[in-house]
């Protein structure tokens, strides 16, 4: 399992592994519990390797994010998303220390820390993440 073949499907909790292409869209298979469902046009996915978090100098991938968590927990789960917006935004201040706190939000943080907490949970190696994405060039 690669980042790049993980998304989020708009309106449906927890990630999905992309499994294959169809006619009309591509299908997946959920994390949670591994039902594959079809997702067409009219879903709004995004892949979350190309997300990425505000900081006050630049935008951060989230697989930084994810790797720089990996690091503190040593690839186990991260502290309960649930925990109090105080808490939630200390923890995120250890491990992503500049981010702008006016443009990530508590409901922000939460969501890093699910879908974190899901791919821990799965075994995902975040080791294997690389600091750069790697360019395909073609001269």
């Amino acid at each position: 399992m690669e980042l790049k073949d993980i998304v989020a499907v708009n309106g449906k909790p927890g990630l999905y592994q992309i499994k294959a292409q169809a006619k009309g869209g591509i299908i997946v298979e959920s994390l949670i519990d591994g039902k594959k469902i079809p997702v067409t046009v009219t879903h709004n996915i995004s892949a979350l390797n190309e997300i990425a978090i505000y900081t006050y100098e630049e935008e951060v991938p989230l697989r930084i994010v994810f790797k720089s968590i990996a690091e503190k927990e040593n690839g186990k789960e991260a502290i309960n998303p649930k925990e109090s917006g105080k808490v939630l935004t200390s923890y995120f201040r250890e491990v992503l220390p500049n981010f702008d706190e006016e443009r990530v939000y508590t409901s922000n943080i939460k969501k890093v820390l699910q879908w974190y907490n899901l791919l821990a949970s799965k075994n995902f190696d975040f080791s294997s993440i690389k600091e750069e994405e790697e360019e395909n060039k073609e001269a």
